[in-house]
């Protein structure tokens, strides 16, 4: 990727000349081996359930069924989402909560998206918290995760929910219902400060924000993450993060996966590194055997991943 027009130093200027320049760059075609890539990295790392918040204000429509198209083909479960934004105008914002209604109406496996409360007007979140509930789902948004957004929790008060995932929380200054998703590799890279989900009374789970899928590798950096707070955290905190997870995909608990390594506690992952899936089995079905995907082309997969995101970065 190419290095934004102007070097970033807060926050807002790292959504602005990055992630936010790249978003709207994307298409389906870039989406669907995006996705593929991403799966196929899930699975290779053992990981076969993904919760994903998805954004591509060029290319809404239909966006969320390539993503779960491309997980499916991998082997891959996905709970997908639109990130509903007011970044591109109301009716961005309306085509953004008609792409979540679609996919949930159509049988989809879905959270309603929400990119950020700084970015949405008070109408847009009541919006998708209604259509939430309407749905039977919960809300995955991105919370306070720069000081740009700290008064989400005053603004969320009075919509939020058990059901919602609440990611980052970085800045949060006011409790609300919800598990929080803590992604540490990601708030390191942008700068944002340290959420310290220890002390949060609400449910804690692993997430990477998108920077890759090997929850393992995660968990290690949660766990030195909250050492380097507190001296006295143990890897027994950041490995019940980790299987948080599993009440947002309660099914993948009869996966089987094999490893490279034979003790799977917190205390030895936490000091060794390069632990490998070997063979995964997902409903019955081994979709990796000696750490090789069984339903796609490796090869394949990152030969045209790296030829859409070629495409990509000379749109930016």
């Amino acid at each position: 990727m190419p290095a934004p027009p102007v070097s970033p130093t807060t926050f807002t200027e790292i959504l602005e000349q990055v992630w936010w320049r790249l978003d709207v760059a994307l298409d389906l075609e870039m989406i669907r081996w995006s996705a593929m890539l991403g799966a196929l990295e899930a699975l290779e790392s053992g990981t076969t359930a993904i919760v994903d918040h998805h954004e591509s204000p060029h290319a809404i429509e239909g966006s969320l069924d390539v993503i779960e198209d491309a997980c499916r083909e991998v082997g891959v479960r996905v709970v997908c989402a639109y990130g509903v934004t007011d970044r591109h105008g109301a009716e961005g914002a309306r085509r953004g909560l008609a792409e979540n209604e679609r996919f949930l109406r159509s049988g989809g496996r879905g959270l309603v998206g929400v990119h950020a409360a700084f970015t949405c007007s008070d109408e847009t979140l009541e919006a998708a918290a209604g259509l939430a509930r309407d749905r039977g789902v919960g809300v995955h948004i991105h919370v306070a995760e720069g000081e740009v957004d700290g008064d989400a929790g005053a603004r969320l008060a009075e919509l939020a929910d058990d059901s919602w995932l609440l990611v980052h929380a970085v800045h949060l200054a006011t409790d609300l219902p919800g598990s929080i998703a803590h992604n540490p590799r990601s708030n390191m890279n942008n700068g944002v400060g340290y959420a310290r989900p220890a002390e949060r009374p609400n449910p804690i789970v692993l997430g990477t924000d998108g920077i890759g899928a090997d929850m393992l590798e995660e968990f290690r950096l949660a766990y030195v993450r909250h050492r380097e707070d507190d001296v006295r955290a143990s890897p027994e905190t950041a490995w019940s993060w980790l299987a948080n997870g599993w009440q947002l995909v309660p099914e993948a608990r009869g996966d089987v996966v094999r490893w490279s390594y034979d003790e799977m506690d917190p205390w030895h992952l936490a000091y060794t590194s390069d632990v490998r899936a070997i063979d995964v089995e997902v409903e019955g079905e081994v979709v990796l055997r000696d750490g090789v995907a069984t339903r796609v082309d490796p090869v394949e997969v990152r030969a045209k991943a790296a030829e859409q995101a070629a495409r990509l970065h000379g749109l930016l």
